[in-house]
Parts: structure tokens; C-alpha cells; sequence
């Protein structure tokens, strides 16, 4: 591992709250508004029509040194409301409490009914110019570089809830292109629950908490989930998903993101291709073992979202490879035998690999929570030449779905004039009024055909990059509401993606599935879903079934023996460093120049290092503390280093910090970093140490000759962790990585 010296107060630490450090007495001397972190941007500063201002980004924000009215009078007082003496009554003539009250009383607006609680970050995405044979997309040739606004979220659960719940994550991208807005708007699965948009609704009821007790938030393992999913036989690819490891990933920077339907491209030859897209992340795939998730969610809901700004704000910038499968747009819309518009089906990659045609980078946090991330607006409608849609029935619903939801969140048609919304090129449409219109059209002559405003806008021709959709021929065909006899399969690509998984991760499956239905009150409702896991596979469904303390169903189908799709592990290969979170355990016992040392190297390797110590403040180096005894939990490390003697702290008593009544305790270390410890080794991550290091290792109980623990001297012990870490976890150490030896 390289080293450098970074002074110590230079090493980008996440999570400092202002641009500057705060004054201990309250500021008085008027000045302007300080300006964003560094780590933070805005939208570009467009008008409403998508004409670019040169104006600074900070033009969206507030402006001045004195407090005002929102007609910006000047303010005295917003303490006290205007009274009838001291102590009489409010006066109903006081404009400021009634319109700063009439704010406060409407800042919320409707949350999404799904994907309420997101993340999101600015960044830019370059072509190679792989793409430019099979679409004529402008943003897609070599060289071009795109601004992109990105929004991660969970899907069921309210804005409120947790991060690290076992869900689906949303991957939406808005692409803001010279060509107009293009969105690609997907999931961190392939797949999805169902194939046709119309049980959109049923399918998100069933999911969302009881309506007669609101319980339980964000989660699928109650009744009415499994009901729908054991019912409608099409959920189980989805489900299979997500009861694996990818339904709780580790980070949004470690997460794929799939545009679930396909789509059709078109070159400019007129050439058509179908394809699907792929988000790859550079760091891999990467997701949380199941206690970890249920600590998470007590010690930090926040986590996915803390994760992705304090990355950004770290240095650590999140990349990902956008890839496409493509397959070739014949009459069926076929690939192998895989029918290309249904949803609910993969295309295994040994049999069409993704095609790497550009690299996104997310390099800045938005400047503000509501204006970017809340406000944001995604619709799979929104398209620019050289990408088309198809009559995938999911899609189709979608297409009329996103634009009606934006008119109750967002206030009316006019939408796509917010900031984060606003195209980046021009913008002519002849729409007029409407809630919330900012823009001031000129002119008299808002139609078409017109002579009074010159003929202007005009229509453009194909050469002039006009949208025109693919012309497609249309079989003869019959009104009827049906499915395609290609839909009938619901269990082959369940079994597929069991069957390629690792016997660590096929382990977690079994027991996702043995907990998810273990809070389902109604034993039919268990049944019904053991047969859907008989359909699958028959260990699974004996696994579960034993779990459960039910018999285990014979299968009702003929069970195929799909030859596995290395793509689908998690467990394979090794990944970049970038932005992994290393503790680093010291106290004033340590060797302050090693630690400093240590604490550089790390930073140098593209991780970040976070000292924790028994007390806040500065340890007798100099080193800034950043993590204590008390606020530190082993869940936020990806890896664990002890370069001090972790003695007892003053705070080390129950009645103090409940962390410090771990039974496992040992007198000469603190028990908080005995809980860490032993945390850490039982979640598989890699755990180093140097010196007194062994100390603390035996009062964990961690064997110093274990899979993934390593001592030594610093340098030797931070290269070998680092290696450890490019795999993410010692995989070794699960009973299933320890049985199976060499994992796939």
C-alpha cells in the first residue's frame, strides 16, 4: 500500500455541517450568505426554456445579508409576534407571523407513493463511443461528456423509514443532454414482480403496510405480501432477488442499477437493436449480512444516505459503467428463447455480455435536500433520438403513470421548470399557464400553424435531431385482454439465479425467506409459498420448510437444470479500495508516529481512515479523533484495525453506555471495543492490529490465526487487510465459505 504525507488536518474526513467552522458566540457583523461546501452543487442555472444564464449556481440560492420578507422587506424581529401589549393578544394585522407560519404550514408536499425515501448526487457521465453503431443518441458518442443528477431509493417504505431494510433499491438517472432530457429510470434487479403495468397498484398494496395498523413499515415479511407474491406466481424471480443478499446492499455506490425493460435503439442509418441497460459498479457488488442491516437500522436509518454524501465529500467519487445487451429486433422480440418484453425474465450475460459505453461519476451532494432530491421528477417517457421504447405492458403503463403522479407531488403541469428539472437545451413547446408557471412567454401566437409570431416554433426534420419514433409494423390482431403464452413461465429464472449463487449467498437465502415467512401469521399463506419454493428448488424449499416446522411440498412442475450465470454471484473477483471505510482503534498508549503513518497510507490507498479513541478531541500526536468508544459501532467499518492498547474508559459502565455491558468483557480492554471486535469478526470483515493488538483480539474471542485477521507490523498488516478488503469479506469464515473451500 502507497503512503504520502497528508498532514493530518488535510485528509478529507466526511461530515463536517458547514463551509466553515462555527463562531463559539453568535455572529453579529452582517455578511452574504456563505457559499456551498465544497462537495455540494446546484442545478445549472437555465431558464425555464432551458436557455442557459452564465449566471453562478448560487443564483438559486438565497441572497443578502439581512433577513426579509419574502418580498424582501427588511426584518427587525421574528422572535416575537406583534401583540397588543406585552402580554396581549396576537394581532391578526402581523404579516410576518402569518406568512411565515402560512410557509411553515405548506413546506411538505406528497411523497412519492413508492421510492419516498431517496439519496441523490450530481455528477457527469462520459461516452466511449462504443454505443454510436447501434444508436444515433447524441450523448452517447466518443467523447461526450453529460451532466447527470442521480437518485437512489428504497421502494416501499414511507420518506421516514429506514435505510438498510431488505427492499428493492431505485437507480434513476436524469441525463441532461443537448438534445433534451433523457431518463433512465430503473432498479438495483433486473426483474420485476409483475408483467403488466395494470397490477402496478395491487402489487405496491400488498407490499405497503396493513392499511387497518400501518404496520409494518418498509418491510415485506408480513402477510399481505406474501399473500399477493404466493398468489401471483410471476413475483417469484423478483422475490428470489431480493430475499438474496441484493436486497440489502451494503451501499448505493456498491449496487447495480438495471433499466428492467427493453429498449429499442436506433442508428442513423435506421438500423434498429433491442437492449437492456446496465449500471456497473467499479467498486462491485457489494451488499450487508442481516444482522448488520437490523443494527443499521437502530444505530444509524440514515446509513445509505450518509454512505453516498460522505464518499463524495471524502474524495472517494462513486463511479459506474453503463453497459447494454443487445439483441437483434426481430418479428418476435426473442433472444434464445427468452421473449424480450417480459419483465419479469433476465437475459443471462454468457449469452449476450454487457457492452461497456460510457463511465458516470458522481463527484458533488446536492446543495439542498427538497429542491433536488424531493423535487426531483423522472419519467421513462422522457427520450432523446436513438432510443425508443416497446410494448413491453409494464413499460407501456409507466409511460402514463410517471407524468400523472408529478401532478398532485409537484403542483401541476409545470414541473419540468424546476431547477433540477429544467432541460439543458432549449425548450419552444407552446404550453402556457398553468399552477407554478415561471417562465414569461412572449409572443401572441402559442399554436401551430401560426403567421402572427413569424411561424415560429417550427417543426424539425430528422436531420435536425427531431424525435420520431421507430416505425413499427403491427400484426392484425384482436381487442382482448391476455398475456403471451412465453409469460406463462414463473419459476425457471428463479431457479436460475438460486442455482448461480454461492453456497454462502444460497445460504442467506434460505434463511431470508425462513424469517420473511416466520412473521407471516396465516400458516396457508407459508404453505402456499413453500410450493412456490418446491417450483424453484427442492433444497431450498426443505430448508425453509424445516425452518418453518412445515413439510416440505413435492414440486408441480418439471424442474429444468439451467446451466448457472457466474454474473449473478456477488462472490467473485476482486474490487477497487476506493472509499472503503477503515477504524482505526487507538488511545494515548499508541505509537502516535505509527498511527500517523498507518492513518496516511490508508488514505492514500483511496479509503478512508477513521481513528477511534476513548475520547474526543486530539489524541497527544495530533491526530483528530473522529469516532469514540461510545459513538462507534463495528457496522460502519469495512475493516477493522487495532493500533492501541483499547484500555477501559472512564465512560466504560453500563450504566453509562449500554455497549459497555457486553458479557464477553475483559478487564484490561474496554468493552465497547470487545463488542466491536467481535462484531466485526462475526460479520466476516477483515481485522488487523500491531503491538498490544492481541490483547483485544483474545478478549473478542477472535482467534489470531483465523481466516482474515492479521498482525504484524503496520505496513505489513495495512497491505494484507487491503487485499482482504478488495473482496469485500472473509468469506471463508461463513459455514457454508468454510464447507465449500474454494468459492465460485
Amino acid at each position: 500500500m502507497a503512503t504520502n504525507s497528508t498532514p493530518a488536518n488535510e485528509i478529507p474526513i466526511p461530515g463536517v455541517p458547514g463551509v466553515e467552522p462555527p463562531a463559539l458566540a453568535e455572529p453579529t457583523e452582517p455578511h452574504e450568505p456563505l457559499p456551498p461546501k465544497p462537495d455540494q452543487d446546484a442545478p445549472e442555472t437555465v431558464t425555464p426554456t432551458g436557455v442557459p444564464t452564465g449566471a453562478q449556481k448560487s443564483l438559486h440560492s438565497q441572497s443578502g445579508a439581512w433577513l426579509t420578507t419574502a418580498q424582501g422587506a427588511r426584518l427587525y424581529d421574528t422572535d416575537h409576534s406583534l401583540k397588543a401589549g406585552a402580554r396581549g393578544p396576537s394581532l391578526l394585522q402581523d404579516h410576518h407571523l402569518r406568512e411565515k407560519i402560512m410557509h411553515f404550514d405548506h413546506e411538505r408536499i406528497p411523497e412519492r407513493v413508492v421510492h419516498a425515501r431517496g439519496a441523490g448526487a450530481h455528477g457527469t457521465f462520459v461516452a466511449n463511443g462504443a454505443a454510436a453503431g447501434v444508436t444515433k443518441a447524441g450523448f452517447l458518442a466518443s467523447g461526450v461528456e453529460t451532466p447527470v443528477f442521480v437518485r437512489f431509493s428504497t421502494v416501499v417504505g414511507s420518506r421516514g423509514s429506514a435505510d438498510t431494510v431488505r427492499d428493492t433499491r431505485g437507480f434513476a438517472t436524469k441525463f441532461y443532454t443537448d438534445e433534451g432530457t433523457f431518463d433512465l429510470v430503473g432498479n438495483n434487479i433486473p426483474v420485476f414482480f409483475i408483467q403488466d403495468g395494470i397490477k402496478f397498484p395491487d402489487v405496491v398494496h400488498a407490499a405497503k403496510p396493513h392499511p387497518d395498523r400501518e404496520i409494518p413499515q418498509a418491510q415485506s415479511a408480513h402477510d399481505t405480501f406474501w399473500d399477493f407474491v404466493s398468489l401471483h406466481t410471476e413475483a417469484q424471480a423478483h422475490t428470489m432477488w431480493f430475499m438474496a443478499d441484493r436486497g440489502i446492499p451494503r451501499s448505493y455506490r456498491t449496487m447495480e442499477g438495471f433499466g428492467v425493460h427493453t429498449f429499442r435503439l436506433q442508428n442513423a442509418a435506421g438500423e434498429t437493436t433491442l437492449v437492456k441497460f446496465h449500471w456497473k459498479p467499479k467498486q462491485g457488488v457489494h451488499s450487508l449480512v442481516w444482522e448488520e442491516a437490523l443494527m443499521i437500522n437502530g444505530t444509524d436509518p440514515d446509513f445509505h444516505r450518509r454512505d453516498l454524501a460522505d464518499a463524495i465529500e471524502a474524495g472517494a467519487f462513486p463511479e459506474w459503467e453503463l453497459g447494454i445487451q443487445t439483441f437483434p429486433d426481430t418479428p418476435d422480440e426473442t433472444f434464445e428463447g427468452i421473449d424480450l418484453l417480459d419483465p419479469t425474465k433476465i437475459v443471462p450475460e454468457e449469452l449476450a455480455p454487457v457492452q461497456v459505453i460510457g463511465t458516470m461519476t458522481l463527484n458533488a451532494n446536492p446543495t439542498n435536500y427538497f429542491a433536488e432530491t424531493e423535487q426531483v421528477a423522472f419519467h421513462p417517457g422522457h427520450l432523446v433520438p436513438g432510443i425508443d421504447v416497446t410494448n413491453d405492458a409494464l413499460l407501456q403503463a409507466r409511460l402514463f403513470s410517471y407524468l400523472d403522479t408529478q401532478l398532485t407531488r409537484l403542483g401541476g403541469p409545470n414541473f419540468s421548470q424546476i431547477p433540477i428539472n429544467r432541460p439543458q437545451a432549449p425548450v419552444n413547446d407552446m404550453f402556457r399557464d398553468g399552477f407554478h408557471q415561471t417562465a414569461v412567454h412572449a409572443g401572441a401566437a402559442p399554436y401551430r400553424p401560426n403567421s402572427i409570431d413569424g411561424g415560429c416554433p417550427f417543426l424539425a426534420g430528422e436531420d435536425m435531431s427531431a424525435y420520431i419514433e421507430v416505425p413499427q409494423e403491427l400484426p392484425a390482431s384482436a381487442k382482448k385482454r391476455e398475456k403471451p403464452a412465453s409469460f406463462d413461465d414463473h419459476f425457471s429464472q428463479a431457479r436460475l439465479f438460486y442455482l448461480s449463487l454461492a453456497p454462502v449467498e444460497q445460504e442467506h437465502v434460505a434463511q431470508a425467506y425462513t424469517f420473511e415467512l416466520g412473521k407471516c401469521y396465516e400458516e396457508n399463506i407459508r404453505k402456499r409459498q413453500l410450493q412456490a419454493l418446491a417450483n424453484i428448488d427442492a433444497d431450498l424449499c426443505a430448508k425453509v420448510a424445516a425452518g418453518l416446522g412445515l413439510e416440505a411440498p413435492a414440486p408441480t412442475v418439471e424442474l429444468g437444470d439451467p446451466e448457472p450465470s457466474a454474473a449473478l454471484s456477488q462472490l467473485r473477483g476482486s474490487w477497487p479500495l476506493a472509499g472503503r471505510t477503515v477504524g482505526i482503534i487507538a488511545d494515548e498508549n499508541s505509537d502516535q508516529e505509527a498511527l500517523a503513518t498507518a492513518r496516511e497510507a490508508i488514505h492514500a490507498g483511496g479509503m478512508v481512515p477513521l481513528i477511534i479513541a476513548p475520547h474526543g478531541g486530539k489524541l497527544p500526536g495530533g491526530l483528530p479523533v473522529q469516532r469514540t468508544y461510545l459513538t462507534a459501532r463495528s457496522v460502519e467499518f469495512d475493516a477493522v484495525v487495532v493500533a492501541g492498547s483499547a484500555k477501559p474508559a472512564p465512560d466504560a459502565a453500563p450504566g453509562l453506555d449500554a455497549k459497555a455491558g457486553d458479557p464477553s468483557g475483559y478487564p484490561g480492554v474496554d468493552p465497547r471495543v470487545t463488542l466491536l471486535l467481535a462484531e466485526a469478526y462475526r460479520h466476516c470483515k477483515a481485522i488487523g492490529g500491531w503491538d498490544s493488538a492481541g490483547q483485544a483480539l483474545a478478549a473478542a474471542s477472535v482467534p489470531e490465526d483465523a481466516a482474515g485477521v492479521v498482525l504484524g507490523s503496520g505496513p505489513q498488516v495495512l497491505e494484507k487487510v487491503a487485499e482482504l478488503l478488495s473482496k469485500h469479506r472473509v468469506w471463508e469464515r461463513f459455514p457454508a465459505g468454510a464447507e465449500q473451500g474454494t468459492l465460485r
